[in-house]
């Protein structure tokens, strides 16, 4: 039986190997019979000439160019050194001098690495990476181009000596943007010819084929760092190299490499209408072809989702506005430093003096600064021209040191913008300004790689969750006052208000509306660290539980939004809302076709696919809480902090054909984090999103108070939106046909209202069984209180003095305190009165009602009112909260975001 066994497994066995043969055979037949006698061809074949890559917005139209900048130099292997040669062979083929093309142990590698999902390495040879450059689509993952790919190695080994193939692979192997060979490389990564190449220099060559746009020192020098010492750890084992010359090589290159440089290219050798756009782009198109093909020379054209007339919007607001908030910073800076020079710097000059303290020597400090301030400015650059010139390594790196100061010091001290608009439903990018004006030195595409505290405009995640919890609703009511929330650590934490000003009790959607802390807090504190958590996380596409962690921190300024996300996060977790809590997932590119219009990658089709197959997975929120947080986020624009930019939403009217107007709904939130060094707008309407920011690059410096996410952010937001949406037709946000109903209620209780309640009603929306049930008691208890205080102060007529009190509930606050006074300077002569009751030991009369915070208790103490902060927009007297207000004449500053406590960083 053993026997019979183990000769059914030999046959079979022999069979699969037959089979394999045979399809092997088949394959390389075909592949055969498709290709030209090339050993009659002396150049292989005719290469395709260098086309430009055209990239175009949404309606077809060119934005830019990528133009070959031809960086391409051929040098003969017998000019390059051992060493450059030894670090390919070793990162690439160690076996290349011996193979015949290629090699059975790398196949099986990338075979096994394929069935078990691990990257185990590829199993491409020098040879066949050649052939695939020259032959193969490698932009293809199948079998076929493998075949072929081994098929041209095979051709290319009997046809050129391992030295000649190695030259032809080391000139035209793709490293870096637009730089082809290792002598165009090494001239622009390192500023000299292949031939002066160090050890160091070798190592970072060597690793740029497996992926140029990672890889790439420039702009990812840690990556470049990294790699690159472990190639030269992998030759020293080898033998290639000694240890002790490969350690001195790279640490001479890395430690005084220059940091501030910026990767150029091709790419700013042409004319471009949208430079951050076609950036990503460029960047993403990196990613998706993988060096397949060349970008600068293989003639795509890339059709995109950006809409140039939206673009030029864009464009032009935030040019307006960051060159406007740069000219406020530095008028305020001045007046700042000016004023601390005449107040602080002679008391500071004295007491170094008498103390013999240096450092507060004020006028030779300041002396300092200035000349540095001059070398920096005018001599340095000077420096740096004569160390190019003359080959001073040492005064070049001095001068390298001073400019990346400046850079660090620019940073600090100028403001960046950045805005991003992507359509609410297909997740288009539409318009992007990642900056301030696109250079060489300016290329960090804030809005998508930036990371800042949204301040406020976090708020709005969680309290998504909040309204699923179901244990709170647009109508809630929640206590604006003083209170100490303890961190899981123990640690107290106190939010304040914008100069300390409480509101008292107030509804949902109002603490929202105008941004209030400490309702905030408590609304993170009713729900839960995890659920807050779990949405943001959810509405920010973060999905990793480890950058989950490392984003939020579990304390409760959080509430207040001190994560650092990018401004595409924020707008995509808007969008979300707007797309009746559907997945909103950007996108840049839409399809790509090839020089001849055939199309060779569909991104969007493929995600419209993938979203297609998800099912009901799409749906990130309900459409109810979507809806939900839709309405409270329009209250910000009506008579929030979004109410003065956008003119309370009139800022979206327009004139139909019919010359009919109509208001095109929106909503939104303002943020200004700590200090007012960040200033945010996010805002959307049934059409689209977006994000504005104003900041500093590296933080530690302040916009100023009049600087904040509502006067700078919010005006621009408004005006740009504005005008993007001129000629579109009314939409409106859908409401779900289910799960809500709309209720009038009580704006000061948030209950029914009753013939009582002259504070004003507003209609909420609530899920369904949310809603109140109980009628509003609050101005019932204002109005026996008030009847029986009018009676005992009128059974006092010598003090009355034949004035007659109507026993009414319209009791206006000055009038009761002018009667207290009186009450209490006749039963205590003398004592001096302030016009606010409980100054005072007397017969404990309440007045806390009168100044709008209801249920009366009478063994509370009576603290006077705080005034509102500006930034509140209160409604004029006599008007409820929840009711609209006119848009005040001054411009509103969203500092009621401010948290003057000390955060947790």
């Amino acid at each position: 039986m053993a026997i019979k066994g183990l000769r059914l497994a030999l046959s079979i066995i022999a069979g699969i190997t037959v089979f394999a043969a045979l399809v092997f055979g088949i394959l390389a037949g075909v592949a055969i019979a498709s290709t030209k006698n090339i050993m009659a061809e002396e150049n292989f074949r005719d290469f395709d000439p260098a086309l430009p890559s055209r990239i175009l917005d949404i309606n077809g139209r060119l934005i830019t160019e990528f133009v070959s900048d031809e960086k391409r130099e051929l040098v003969s292997i017998s000019q390059l050194p051992q060493h450059l040669i030894d670090a390919f062979i070793a990162r690439e083929d160690r076996d290349f001098w011996t193979h015949p093309g290629f090699t059975v142990r790398g196949y099986a590698r990338a075979v096994l690495g394929e069935l078990t999902g691990q990257n185990l390495g590829g199993g491409s040879t020098i040879t066949v990476q050649l052939a695939g450059t020259l032959y193969a689509d490698r932009r293809e993952r199948s079998y076929r181009r493998k075949v072929i790919e081994l098929w041209y190695a095979l051709q290319l080994e009997r046809r050129f000596t391992k030295s000649e193939i190695l030259e032809m692979y080391l000139n035209r192997i793709i490293m870096g943007p637009g730089v082809f060979g290792v002598e165009a490389a090494c001239k622009y990564f390192f500023g000299h010819s292949a031939s002066e190449i160090t050890i160091a220099e070798a190592a970072i060559l060597a690793i740029q084929p497996a992926a140029p746009d990672r890889h790439n020192p420039i702009t990812n020098p840690n990556v470049a760092r990294d790699l690159s010492r472990t190639l030269l750890d992998t030759m020293v084992d080898f033998g290639f190299v000694e240890a002790e010359a490969a350690n001195e090589s790279f640490a001479l290159y890395w430690d005084n490499y220059d940091y501030t440089r910026i990767s150029a290219g091709g790419f700013f050798m042409r004319e471009d209408q949208a430079p951050w756009f076609s950036e990503y782009v460029r960047r993403e198109l990196a990613t998706m072809l993988y060096g397949s093909v060349d970008l600068f020379r293989d003639g795509l054209t890339v059709h995109t989702t950006l809409n140039l007339d939206y673009q030029a919007a864009a464009d032009r607001y935030m040019q307006r506005y960051i060159s406007q908030v740069n000219n406020q910073f530095e008028r305020e800076s001045t007046v700042r430093w000016a004023e601390a020079e005449r107040l602080y710097a002679p008391l500071a000059e004295m007491i170094g003096l008498a103390f013999n303290l240096e450092d507060l020597f004020f006028q030779q400090s300041r002396l300092e600064s200035r000349v540095m301030e001059y070398y920096k400015e005018s001599v340095n650059p000077a420096m740096d021209a004569l160390a190019l010139m003359l080959g001073l390594d040492e005064l070049k790196q001095a001068t390298n040191a001073s400019f990346q100061s400046m850079q660090m010091d620019l940073e600090r001290t100028k403001v960046e913008g950045t805005l991003v608009t992507i359509d609410n439903e297909s997740g288009h990018i539409l318009s992007l300004v990642g900056g301030s004006t696109f250079s060489q030195a300016n290329q960090l595409i804030r809005a998508t790689q930036g990371e800042m505290q949204p301040g406020s405009c976090f708020k709005p995640l969680y309290y998504s969750a909040a309204i699923d919890s179901r244990s709170f609703t647009m109508g809630t009511l929640i206590y604006d006052a003083p209170v100490v929330f303890y961190n899981e650590d123990g640690t107290p934490y106190i939010p304040l208000n914008f100069r300390g000003a409480w509101t008292g009790q107030v509804l949902t959607w109002y603490a929202l509306s105008h941004s209030m802390n400490v309702p905030s807090v408590k609304v993170l504190d009713g729900i839960g660290f995890d659920a807050a958590i779990n949405r943001a996380a959810t509405l920010l596409n973060i999905q990793d539980p480890a950058q989950i962690r490392r984003t939020f921190p579990r304390f409760y300024p959080l509430a207040l939004g001190i994560i650092r996300v990018s401004p595409l996060q924020m707008a995509r977790a808007y969008a979300v809302f707007a797309n009746q809590g559907r997945e909103v997932t950007p996108i840049a590119v839409r399809y790509i076709e090839d020089r001849n219009g055939r199309i060779i990658l569909e991104p969007e089709k493929e995600l419209r696919s993938q979203q297609k197959q998800r099912g009901s997975a799409i749906q990130v929120v309900s459409p109810q809480n979507a809806y939900v947080m839709t309405r409270m986020l329009q209250e910000v624009v009506r008579e929030g902090t979004l109410a003065w930019p956008a003119r309370q939403g009139t800022v979206f009217t327009y004139q139909d054909e019919n010359g009919h107007n109509f208001t095109i709904p929106s909503a939104g939130k303002t943020g200004t984090t700590q200090n007012w060094a960040d200033a945010w707008t996010i805002g959307f309407t049934p059409y689209m999103t977006t994000a504005i920011w104003f900041g500093f690059d590296r933080p530690g410096n302040s916009l100023g108070v009049s600087q904040s996410g509502a006067t700078i952010a919010g005006d621009a937001w408004a005006r740009y939106m504005s005008e993007i949406h001129r000629g579109l037709p009314f939409k409106d946000f859908i409401r779900p046909q289910n799960g809500l109903i709309d209720v009038r209620v009580c704006s000061v209780s948030g209950l029914l209202p009753t013939e009582q309640c002259n504070e004003g009603t507003v209609s909420l929306v609530y899920y369904e069984g949310t809603q109140p049930f109980g009628y509003c008691d609050l101005h019932q208890e204002r109005s026996e209180y008030a009847e029986d205080t009018i009676r005992r102060i009128e059974s006092t007529s010598d003090i009355l003095q034949d004035v007659n009190l109507d026993s009414s509930l319209d009791v206006d606050l000055s009038d009761i305190n002018a009667l207290y006074d009186r009450l209490l300077q006749q039963s205590n002569p003398g004592t001096q009165t302030t016009g606010q009751p409980g100054s005072a030991q007397t017969d404990s009369i309440e007045f806390q009602w009168l100044n709008g915070s209801p249920g009366y208790d009478p063994t509370s103490p009576v603290t006077p009112s705080p005034q509102p902060a500006p930034e509140s927009l209160p409604p004029p007297s006599g008007q409820a909260p929840g009711t609209l207000a006119p848009a005040p004449a001054t411009s509103d500053e969203d500092s009621s975001d401010q948290d003057t406590s000390t955060l947790l960083d």
